[in-house]
Formats: C-alpha cells, structure tokens, sequence
C-alpha cells in the first residue's frame, strides 16, 4: 500500500512529501516518517536530529544553511502554517540564486524536502505555529551561516510588508546574497 506521494519542485533536488492519512469519527492518523517505505519511492536520506519550532504570526526564521556537516532538512508543520522558502546557493547550479516558496501547514500535511545547499526559511502565518523538522546531520554552529531574508537581490515575496515581519537580531544581522557569492559555501 502506498504511503507517501513524493513530487518533485523547480529547483533541483526539492520535493513535497505528502503522506497518506486516514480520517474517521475519532479523527486521523497518518505515518510522517518510514524510511523503508520512502526509499522505495527514492527518498533515502539517513536522519540524524529532530527540531521543533514555536512562532507566533509573520515570525520569520531565516534563510540558514549549514556547510559544515552539510545539513539537509525534512519540515512538517503540525499547527498553523508557513511559507516556506527555499533560496539555491550552490554555484555551479543553473538555478543559482533562484528561490522557490510553498505553503506548508496542519491542513494540507505537506512536508518539504530541503537538501544541502539550499538556504532555508519560514515565515509563521498563523500564531502559535509549530514546525518540525527532521535533519540529515547534527547542528554545528560554527560551520552554519545565514543571508538576508529581506535581501533585495533575492527580492523574495514574504506576501507581508517587510515591516511586518518579526526577525531575530541573528538574522536580521546576516549576510547579503552579494556577500555570499564572494565566498560560496556550496
């Protein structure tokens, strides 16, 4: 029986996973995570440390990646929902610099696939959001960076004025794409 639907997105190596769930009086179930299974449809990452975030609305986190111990992530959304941005830092990609968005929320069950090489991040659009997120490698903080989510050469639609959005001092702080290409991690 098949448990998953995996489709593949615009920019190389991102996909959707959707998995089957079943509904009745009592409410619902469904299997978010069967490595046996999803290898079999050709989703084989080996996973090594589950995060869990907590956001109230237009909370921004973001756009990380992690060069050091490369760093790929599977996000679920469990309550609320985001929008969920993927930037293409690799550069030698012919999709470099391009970024992708998708909605990800308790609704729709989708979960994302983000491989290294990707800068990554959410937008909370619901308060009291909670996302988790499946990694394929443990945190190391001194081989991870960040770009500007506001960036204005990525020119990203957040779909919220830039005033709106909620940043942390970290990220508020980081890089520009400009400053990335002058010593590319990927």
């Amino acid at each position: 029986m098949e448990r998953f639907k995996i489709k593949k997105q615009k920019l190389d190596g991102i996909i959707t996973i959707k998995p089957i769930y079943f509904q009745d009086h009592r409410g619902y179930f469904c299997e978010t995570w069967n490595s046996k299974n999803l290898s079999l449809l050709g989703f084989d990452e080996l996973m090594f440390q589950d995060n869990e975030s907590h956001s109230g609305k237009n909370v921004l986190r973001g756009l990380h990646y992690q060069w050091d111990e490369p760093m790929g992530k599977l996000i679920r959304v469990v309550k609320g929902s985001v929008l969920d941005v993927c930037v293409d830092i690799r550069k030698n990609s012919p999709t470099y610099g391009q970024y992708m968005s998708v909605v990800l929320s308790d609704e729709n069950k989708l979960q994302l696939w983000v491989p290294p090489g990707f800068a990554h991040g959410i937008l909370s659009l619901e308060e009291n959001t909670i996302a988790l997120y499946k990694c394929s490698n443990v945190y190391n903080k001194d081989g991870e960076s960040g770009i500007d989510p506001l960036d204005r050469e990525l020119n990203i639609d957040w779909g919220i004025t830039h005033e709106d959005i909620i940043l942390s001092t970290k990220d508020s702080m980081a890089q520009s794409f400009s400053k990335y290409k002058k010593d590319p991690k990927f």
